[in-house]
């Protein structure tokens, strides 16, 4: 019976979900609607079990569905769901194209069985103790999602802004509309260039050594994989020692030596029962019949240094360092209408004791908690205020989204990052429970103000309240200036996003700690001219 049917199917299943989860990270004009997330994402791992966790819910089984893909087939979640796994088989067969074919071959390589046990039980500890911080830097889907996010994003919307003033001068405008892309604060990027780095070195010079070896998924599923009923068997009464399966085994795992498989290691890509001519290598339920047989260890000269590897590790890294400052660096048109500014710099700052974390979360410890840092809120964010964070959920929380007032504010009629995330760090709200939640207080700093410092209107904070806890009153003559109503403020940001002042804020929200609920804003009936006279008042 022949196997190499599973090879084909392996490829195409994954290639549906690296396009798919590909699409939602990258989906910089926000057009994927929200139902579309759940389905796409609900099976990877550390995310569904983290929701679980949260909300204790059997909705969020995706994980219990990969554990029982393993205990049956082994570790398939790694080959055909992970994003990460799937990423690093596109960068190992390019770099093949730039390899001989001696270069191209695996051999059987050694397990790293400390390390990566090491890793899997900190990882474990560092949870028990309510922490998420190693998921954070070591979950596959969170990494990927970065690594997309953070470089390829941003050459997307480069090139978008370089067509958009082409298609204008064509008069077509509803293809290419310019995008203003938020800079990311450049420590943030010290977790993801350091993983991209190891993950595309690892990839081109071991296939899968980075599942093998860091990655706490793979080494959890590696575990229960060793008694998944279908298995990699190696039939020696057929083999002729071709060492097929061998020299094509991205995880290094076949030793012919012994004609045993190491089943934690095993990803189940299926490239050695594709590889066989001779149907040697099977994927069935009960071994096989082996008689002892003894080989002669095959060498592969590694004296020489492959260079050609050498450029396309760092060219690939180059490019993708490089892509972070592409679409920053082109101008988008501004719209926006002209605000005054104040003539002197504002001298007393903003007196912040707490983060502003997404509605939703509950308060920041539930949300530091079990969030990972993918980045799929970030980019969900039709209003850019959702940034990734360095130390503003201190060390352990570097890269988690925070609400960045000074690059947007959230929008009241919006609850997107609720619908999108997919482990439960940021709950989904129903719009009006949305409108009432109050994740931060406003506070009013009057000698910054520049109706106090300039003695000019303004009024932009007042604008720009949704529910109106920034309101004029009287000031000075015929000035009016802003007034704060805490109990109805939600903390949403408009009105410390609108304040011209510079560099520190007239207005500003600091965070609650744990999130609260505001009153409803009193409803103000207007006034009806025919009130009282019935007549037309002209």
């Amino acid at each position: 019976m022949t196997y190499s049917w599973l090879k084909r199917a392996r490829v195409v299943i994954s290639l549906i979900f690296l396009v798919a989860i590909s699409t939602l990270f990258l989906d910089y004009k926000r057009l994927v609607p929200e139902v579309w997330f759940s389905p796409v994402l609900s099976l990877q791992f550390v995310p569904s079990l983290l929701k679980f966790i949260h909300i204790l819910s059997l909705t969020a089984f995706g994980f219990i569905v990969v554990i029982i893909l393993t205990v049956l087939f082994g570790r398939v979640y790694c080959s055909t769901i992970c994003p990460l796994g799937i990423l690093q088989d596109v960068v190992s067969w390019i770099s093949k194209k730039f390899k001989s074919r001696e270069k191209r071959r695996y051999g059987y390589g050694k397990p790293y069985t400390i390390l990566r046990y090491t890793l899997l039980v900190a990882v474990l500890i560092v949870l028990l103790l309510g922490s998420s911080w190693l998921i954070l830097i070591l979950d596959p889907y969170s990494n990927f999602g970065r690594i997309l996010i953070y470089f390829i994003k941003p050459v997307l919307v480069g090139l978008n802004n370089l067509g958009a003033p082409v298609m204008e001068k064509l008069k077509i405008y509803a293809v290419l509309v310019p995008v203003d892309l938020k800079p990311i604060p450049v420590a943030a990027y010290i977790v993801p260039v350091t993983v991209l780095a190891l993950v595309v070195w690892m990839s081109v010079t071991k296939g899968r050594l980075y599942c093998n070896s860091v990655c706490p998924v793979g080494t959890f599923l590696g575990f229960i994989s060793k008694f998944a009923i279908f298995k990699i068997r190696l039939d020696t009464n057929t083999c002729t020692l071709c060492r097929a399966c061998e020299f094509t085994c991205k995880s290094s795992c076949i030793d012919l030596e012994t004609f045993e498989v190491d089943y934690s290691r095993c990803v189940a890509c299926f490239n050695c029962v594709s590889s066989c001519k001779f149907d040697a290598a099977g994927f069935q339920a009960k071994p096989l019949k082996v008689k002892p047989v003894t080989v002669e260890s095959a060498s592969v000269d590694t004296s020489q240094t492959d260079t050609g590897k050498r450029r396309f590790i760092a060219g690939t890294i180059a490019l993708l360092l490089g892509s972070a400052g592409l679409a920053q660096n082109i101008p988008v048109r501004d719209t926006t209408k002209p605000v005054p500014k104040n003539a002197l710099p504002t001298t007393i700052p903003e007196d912040k004791k707490f983060p502003v974390s997404p509605p939703g979360s509950i308060g920041l410890h539930s949300f530091t908690l079990h969030c990972t840092a993918c980045s799929l809120c970030i980019n969900a964010c039709p209003t850019d205020v959702l940034q990734p964070s360095f130390l503003q959920f201190g060390l352990t929380g570097i890269m988690q989204p925070y609400m960045d007032y000074h690059s947007g504010f959230c929008n009241y009629d919006c609850k997107r990052c609720g619908e999108v995330c997919p482990t439960g760090a940021i709950l989904p709200l129903i719009l009006e429970d949305k409108k009432l939640a109050q994740i931060g207080k406003t506070h009013f700093v009057k000698d910054n103000c520049i109706v106090k410092t300039d003695k000019t209107d303004c009024g932009a904070c007042s604008e720009h309240c949704p529910t109106k806890a920034v309101h004029m009153i009287p000031y000075e003559g015929t000035l009016v200036i802003p007034e704060v109503k805490e109990e109805i403020c939600i903390g949403c940001g408009a009105c410390e996003h609108a304040c011209p002042t510079t560099p520190f804020k007239a207005i500003y929200v600091d965070g609650n700690e744990i999130h609260k609920i505001a009153e409803k804003p009193k409803e103000v009936k207007a006034k009806n001219p025919l009130e009282k006279t019935g007549d037309f008042p002209f």
